[in-house]
């Protein structure tokens, strides 16, 4: 009896593994020892743009498949990710007078065209593109990476958490499939994470980014890669962020219109609409 009952579990097993089911599994919090967190040091302010979504917050500008992100400090402009289409960018960009030319620094999430499509164009319109430095995960085709050098920018390779600049880091590369950074802006207020689309969890890049810095979150904002799951799921996200101590939440590109609602309902006036266009000053 006992050898068909454990046969009966091994084939259910075996059935969901095999349609796929999605099972969420977080990772448990690792200790983090003092030797082990960055100094990041703090910007006394910052101006985030989303400049390429799938959802307009401005709609005199142009909506695509992907996520851009513009980061304004006080003496450096960075770009986080470039959106599938550099017509596109540079459409939205024009329209929300960016100069393309006051960007020094552009880190990449990972290497799905709707994050890294509109680069190329990009680079090659710009005046100086000598004076960019682009930060990819260590593990994009090499290939890539020589076309980015061929329009004269700089690579830097990224595989353990770096700081970039005053106040800016990345949390390295993430996950064991897809490999991804997200960006860590800390402020006076608390940290920012941006994330491209979170393909390692959301949750588990948010608490990577807390043990980095041990500084409390203060706002999550990119894609969340949630479509396709259920309500309850994403709110059990919703709920695990809100334990790690997050603020404020935009979720953008991949997270899905039901997740907007869920985040919504449990982070209320935490809430903050995303879309291409929505300007967030910290």
């Amino acid at each position: 009896m006992r050898w068909r009952i454990a046969s009966a579990i091994l084939a259910i097993a075996v059935l969901l593994l095999g349609i796929g089911v999605y099972v969420y599994t977080p990772s448990p919090a690792p200790e983090t020892p003092e030797e082990n967190l960055m100094e990041v040091g703090i910007v006394k302010q910052a101006r985030l743009t989303i400049l390429y979504d799938n959802s307009l917050y401005n709609m005199e500008l142009r909506a695509a498949w992907g996520f851009s992100c513009l980061i304004e400090l006080e003496d450096k402009t960075i770009l986080f990710d470039t959106g599938g289409d550099a017509g596109i960018l540079l459409s939205n960009m024009e329209k929300l007078n960016v100069d393309i030319d006051e960007i020094s620094i552009i880190v990449l999430s990972h290497i799905h065209g709707d994050h890294v499509g509109g680069l190329i164009g990009l680079l090659n319109s710009m005046k100086n593109a000598e004076g960019v430095t682009v930060y990819v995960p260590s593990s994009f085709p090499e290939s890539f990476k020589s076309e980015i050098r061929r329009c004269g920018a700089n690579v830097v390779d990224v595989k353990d958490a770096t700081v970039i600049t005053e106040g800016v880091a990345t949390t390295g590369e993430m996950g064991t499939g897809i490999r991804e950074q997200a960006l860590i802006v800390s402020t006076e207020r608390g940290v920012t994470v941006i994330t491209g689309c979170a393909h390692p969890g959301v949750v588990d890049m948010v608490r990577r980014a807390k043990e980095l810095t041990n500084r409390p979150i203060h706002l999550v904002i990119g894609g969340f890669h949630l479509i396709g799951m259920s309500p309850a799921k994403i709110r059990e996200i919703a709920n695990q962020l809100k334990e790690l101590g997050v603020e404020c939440v935009s979720p953008c590109h991949c997270s899905g219109e039901k997740a907007k609602i869920v985040f919504r309902e449990e982070f209320g006036s935490g809430y903050i609409e995303g879309g291409a266009g929505a300007i967030i000053e910290i």
